[in-house]
């Protein structure tokens, strides 16, 4: 029993999409991605749309099912328009520049943390306290910012600390005299 299921992909024009057993590849304007799948997950292009059907509808079929497509779906998005992750950096003192392709943060320690971009990744810094990821990969962006993150995480006693943009931190009363 063969079943579709989720809404099948849409290719837009300039992207072109290769489908062999076991992997997907897919060129665009920004580039090119290489996705490995698992070769129960049935994968067919046909007039610019990608669809994605599983063999049964166990459990685990079903979620690499869904897996499947939206890993497809997000290479489409990522070779067309990319994405990107934005941070904020809050503390007296604490800013981030760009050295070449990498960032350095003065983070409050006695020392400058570098972080150097991975392939396929850039940082922009419009403002000392702002960073910006971007890449085609939105596992790597995604990765990138959180190892930045990782340097300083926002505290819940000042708030200070490198957060993303739309994050919140609960704040903590703190000690009582």
């Amino acid at each position: 029993m063969s079943r579709i299921g989720k809404k099948p992909i849409e290719i837009p024009d300039g992207v072109s999409v290769d489908v062999k057993p076991g992997t997907v590849n897919v060129k665009g304007p920004k580039g090119e991605l290489d996705q490995v799948i698992v070769r129960d997950m049935k994968v067919s292009l046909d007039d610019g749309v990608v669809t994605v059907e599983r063999p049964t509808d166990r459990g685990e079929h079903r979620a690499l099912h869904g897996l499947t497509r939206s890993l497809i779906a997000n290479m489409v998005e990522g070779v067309t328009d990319g994405f990107e992750r934005r941070l904020e950096i809050q503390g007296v003192g604490y800013r981030a520049q760009l050295k070449g392709k990498s960032l350095e943060l003065a983070l409050g320690y006695s020392h400058p943390v570098t972080v150097q971009a991975p392939e396929g990744i850039e940082f922009e810094v419009p403002e000392p306290t702002q960073v910006i990821v971007r890449g085609i990969d939105k596992q790597l962006v995604g990765e990138t910012a959180a190892r930045i993150r990782k340097s300083r995480p926002p505290e819940p006693y000042k708030g200070k600390g490198i957060r993303y943009q739309d994050e919140h931190v609960t704040r903590k009363v703190g000690k009582r005299a």
